[in-house]
């Protein structure tokens, strides 16, 4: 008996791990095996300092069509209420492990994304979306609510509430132009110029110290939920203090005048969190 292969396809150089999702011939869609994939990877991210930035891709036609119906008529979830729920946990645990990591994470999405899939678009930093994109919270279509693994708190953040409550009580499908007209993407492009798109993100974002890019996703997420002007305010004055007294600092500022790439130690950012 053959070993099949991974469901999630795992690259790393340079700074950058390149995931995809490896289910094409089931749309990508999210079995235990890839659910527990991605929560111990992006877990894992948040105590890796050797990786900077995430690109997430599907292979096929489709992103992720959600979770494999499938799979659970084959094998149903747990009736007990504990059991249920530890599987509804390992599904929600990789957004929230996705916000929680310092990396940024740039997603390429075509095809469907649905359910699942439009969240694991959505907790990304940056969705990049083919013509044939089309994301939905499919969750409602299926007898659950349509409010499921942080769908609806990063929706009515992005688009508003009024337009959020539109698609998350239908299912309905957001199409790509649609998407960029709500600003859920900034970018809609064939599948090849959007990989030249997201390698000239990874570039840029590689030219920033390590400590400020990691800084710079985390006040984004709190500002999100601060209180006040003033609360961001103090947040973003951390930061610059912070990034400032860090090593590779000096060398950010010289690479900068000098027209030249950066060097930055891998150490340089040891005084975050002092």
């Amino acid at each position: 008996m053959t070993d099949l292969p991974p469901p999630l396809r795992i690259e790393e150089s340079g700074g950058v791990a390149r995931l995809t999702l490896a289910r094409p011939d089931a749309l990508n869609a999210l079995d235990r095996p890839l659910v527990h994939a991605l929560r111990d990877y992006f877990c894992e991210l948040y105590h890796r300092r050797d990786i900077r930035v995430v690109v997430l891709a599907g292979e096929g036609r489709a992103f992720c069509a959600g979770l494999d119906l499938k799979e659970q008529a084959q094998s149903p979830i747990n009736p007990r209420v504990g059991g249920a729920l530890d599987e509804q946990r390992a599904v929600r645990d990789i957004m929230v492990a996705m916000r929680r990591c310092p990396q940024p994470i740039i997603s390429i999405v075509q095809g469907a994304a649905s359910g699942g899939g439009f969240a694991l678009a959505l907790a990304s930093d940056i969705r990049l979306l083919t013509p044939d994109a089309r994301l939905n919270a499919a969750f409602i279509r299926l007898g659950i609510s349509g409010c499921d693994v942080g769908v609806s708190y990063f929706l009515p953040r992005m688009v508003g509430s009024s337009v959020a409550a539109e698609y998350l009580l239908t299912g309905r499908f957001i199409e790509a132009r649609r998407a960029r007209e709500l600003g859920l993407t900034s970018t809609v492009a064939e599948l090849a110029q959007l990989w030249e798109h997201a390698e000239g993100l990874v570039e840029d974002m590689l030219r920033a110290t390590p400590l400020a890019l990691r800084l710079t996703k985390e006040a984004l997420g709190l500002a999100i939920d601060a209180q006040s002007l003033e609360a961001v305010v103090a947040l973003e004055d951390r930061n610059q203090i912070l990034c400032v007294q860090d090593d590779n600092f000096r060398e950010g500022v010289s690479a900068f005048l000098e027209k030249r790439e950066p060097r930055y130690s891998p150490e340089g950012d040891s005084r975050e969190g002092r």
